[in-house]
């Protein structure tokens, strides 16, 4: 797995969203690469751009118990998994627009460094370790980059 708060694992991170063209094809799923884009931006916006509602205490409980080991856990996640709704992308979305906005993500997320996030409270799982974090990032981003083939 890579660690998203090292500038060569970013770099060839960023190299992998840059093999992607507006028409390339999922292997599975039904997303279009402009959608799985913004659908990887969701993680971020919930960081840094507070649009999402927060889960209320009782849904809070439940993800920390039934979900949090999912998602930052290394075990990988199986093709079609279900998602949360504020994760769903029903419409379509610009692909310039989305792959820009990820890769400025990375590059924030890097930039403030793996201790900005050591012990950083998660809006669904509480606080996470710097380990949490970059799996959480890294391995839903991996997934999906593995889902459209690079």
């Amino acid at each position: 797995m890579k660690n998203l708060f090292n500038a060569n694992d970013v770099a060839q991170t960023i190299e992998r969203i840059n093999q992607l063209t507006p028409t390339t094809k999922g292997l599975w799923g039904k997303m279009s690469v402009g959608q799985m884009l913004a659908h990887c931006n969701v993680p971020y916006e919930f960081v840094y751009d507070n649009i999402h509602a927060k889960p209320g205490f009782f849904m809070k409980i439940i993800l920390k118990l039934f979900v949090k080991s999912a998602v930052v856990g290394e075990k990988p996640y199986k093709k079609n998994s279900p998602t949360a709704p504020a994760f769903v992308i029903k419409e379509d979305k610009n692909f310039e627009t989305e792959k820009k906005r990820l890769i400025d993500y990375l590059e924030k997320t890097l930039a403030l460094g793996e201790n900005h996030f050591d012990g950083k409270e998660s809006v669904s799982f509480g606080k996470l370790s710097k380990n949490e974090w970059n799996i959480m990032f890294s391995k839903h981003l991996d997934h999906h980059l593995q889902q459209f083939g690079v």
